[in-house]
């Protein structure tokens, strides 16, 4: 009994280890004063040991070379990975999980407003029990189309995923390992790393810190990129806008039964009324009609076509090289 109690203080005074992922787009300007908050952060942290991987996803500018200037300067606790091309964040997350060592893993923004100062906040909620942790943001200090955004992101993770209402989910979040092993499992090629922690656990919760102001450049994210989010995230990991289109196809024949019904019994009513009424309304209903079942065969061709290229294994990421090549 003495040498089982033993055991468990040693595994209790065993230190964790932490990964730190952080996504690269046009980041040059930014990336090394958020590894340098890091660092400053860990560095008299005895509880924890930490590794810090940096995934370029295919940007333009220089964000790769700084990268390997920070891995040069801190190979011990560095990483790089560089994309032969731009395959997104969430892709860009996934290649990070994947190479991710740690007990935790902690998900943070390259644009410095996504605090590390602050991640033993959610260091401390995986500490204490939590399966992942989200950090919510009392003030966000995003432009009102980001903020737009993200409010459609939060909407379609309630209805689509099963989101808890009250749970916010942003782009700064940590989650244990078991989460992590069960997420890079998925290998479709349209990953979406919200529903990935949704469908692994509902030990899910918040801390709040703070949301710092973009100091430099603007953000990734246009119009056409978080469409395109949306769209991954809804026909990723729910079944549900297929199941309402069959409930709005089935309302509408439904109604159309019931018009024309009306429609006849109108006729003999007034058989003598004008037509004309008649044909605008036919008309409308046409275009309506003929709208929303254009709009449900693309919803369909969606996941056909995803279905479709996932069978042709397209990938999630290609990874051009690495800095830990030249070591090897």
């Amino acid at each position: 009994m003495d040498a089982d109690h033993k055991s468990k203080g040693l595994d209790r005074m065993q230190k964790k280890s932490v990964s730190f992922i952080i996504p690269c787009y046009r980041s040059e300007n930014t990336l090394g004063v958020v590894v340098d908050e890091i660092i400053d952060t860990m560095k008299d942290s005895g509880e924890y040991t930490y590794e810090i991987v940096l995934v370029n996803d295919g940007s333009p500018d220089n964000t790769w070379g700084v990268i390997n200037e920070i891995a040069a300067k801190h190979s011990e606790i560095v990483t790089g990975i560089n994309f032969a091309k731009n395959f997104g964040q969430h892709a860009a997350l996934m290649a990070g999980l994947n190479a991710s060592k740690g007990d935790y893993v902690v998900c943070l923004d390259d644009d410095g407003q996504t605090p590390a100062g602050e991640v033993f906040k959610l260091l401390n909620a995986l500490r204490d029990g939590a399966d992942a942790v989200y950090a919510r943001y009392a003030h966000k200090q995003h432009n009102s189309f980001r903020n737009f955004g993200t409010a459609m992101n939060e909407w379609m993770a309630e209805v689509m995923l099963g989101k808890p209402k009250e749970l916010f989910v942003s782009s700064y979040f940590g989650v244990r390992r078991f989460v992590v092993n069960e997420m890079i499992k998925y290998d479709s090629s349209f990953p979406y790393v919200i529903g990935l922690v949704l469908r692994t656990t509902s030990n899910v919760v918040n801390v709040d810190v703070n949301h710092r102001k973009r100091e430099v450049g603007q953000s990734g994210y246009n119009l056409a990129k978080l469409f395109m989010l949306w769209i991954n995230g809804f026909t990723a990991f729910s079944i549900k806008p297929l199941r309402l289109a069959t409930m709005v196809g089935f309302l509408l024949s439904v109604a159309g039964f019931l018009f024309g019904i009306y429609t006849i019994i109108l006729k003999f009513v007034y058989p003598y009324a004008s037509n004309y009424k008649g044909y605008y309304a036919l008309m409308s209903a046409l275009v309506f009609i003929g709208g929303m079942i254009l709009f449900m065969l693309g919803m369909v061709g969606e996941y056909v076509g995803r279905t479709y290229i996932a069978q042709n294994k397209n990938p999630q990421y290609v990874i051009r090289e690495t800095t830990r090549d030249d070591k090897e």
